[in-house]
Formats: structure tokens, sequence, C-alpha cells
């Protein structure tokens, strides 16, 4: 039997006035210097989605809601995935955390295509779709036999 280890990562596209809420990664962290979504892992007693609403606040001070599920990812750590969510903010506080992130900003497309610092491949490319219009959203879903537990069905 194989010891790989799982885990589960949330990521927030936050969006506001068609600007996507991104990060940078602040010294120390794996991606150092780099702007990413708000991201982070579940804890062993909460669900993604509230995860993902903790997550984004730790780093930017943004609440948000959820608005759905946007899609699930294979991430290069094996046995690893990440769950992205559709969120909007309830509050516009930026603020970084100065321990993850050391800087908190709102990117159109424009300002991510000449944008000078780097961003991490996979975000870019996620947010430039959102961006475009090229998704799609699975909203939260409480009338399921689970209730009141939220699906994404």
């Amino acid at each position: 039997m194989s010891d790989i280890r799982r885990g589960i990562c949330v990521g927030s596209i936050v969006l506001k006035d068609n600007k996507v809420l991104f990060v940078r990664q602040a010294r120390g962290h794996p991606l150092e210097g780099q702007w990413s979504i708000p991201w982070g892992t579940v804890e062993e007693d909460e669900y993604p989605e509230d995860a993902v609403i903790r997550e984004t606040k730790e780093e930017s001070n943004v609440d948000v809601k959820v608005e759905g599920l946007v899609g699930i990812q294979n991430l290069p750590e094996k046995g690893w995935i990440g769950i992205v969510f559709l969120c909007s903010p309830l509050s516009d506080n930026l603020k970084p955390d100065g321990f993850e992130v050391d800087k908190v900003a709102y990117l159109s497309i424009e300002d991510i295509k000449s944008f000078e610092e780097p961003i991490e491949p996979w975000c870019k490319w996620l947010a430039e779709r959102i961006l475009k219009g090229d998704y799609s959203v699975i909203p939260p879903r409480i009338n399921n036999p689970y209730k009141p537990l939220i699906g994404f069905l």
C-alpha cells in the first residue's frame, strides 16, 4: 500500500468590478515574491467552503461570500488537489497579513497582462479565464439528502 500524503487546498477567485483579488507571497513562503489568488489548506475540522472564507480573510482581510464552485485542479504534489471557488467580497479593507502575504491588490486583465512582478502561472491562467468569461460556476445547493450541508451539484 502506498504512503501518499493527501491534502486539499482551496483558492478563491474574488471578483470585484471586473478585477480579481491577488496576494503577493511574503519572504519565506514557497512562492515568495509571486502574486497568486488567496490559497490555503483545509483544516481537519472544516469544510472546503469554510476554509476558503477563512483563508481569504487571513491573507487579504477581505470577508467573502462563496458564490459557487469553479473547479478542481490536481496539484503538482502527488495526491493533493485544489478546489477553486468563485467569491464575492463583503468587505473591502485590503490588508496583507504580514506573515504569508505582504501585498494585496485587485487586478484587471489589463493589469495582469502588463504586470511587472511575477504572477504564479496557474493563478494567472485561471484569473485570465475568469475575466474573459471562460468559466462556469456550480452554485451551492442545500436541497440535498445531507442538508443543511452544502453540496455543489
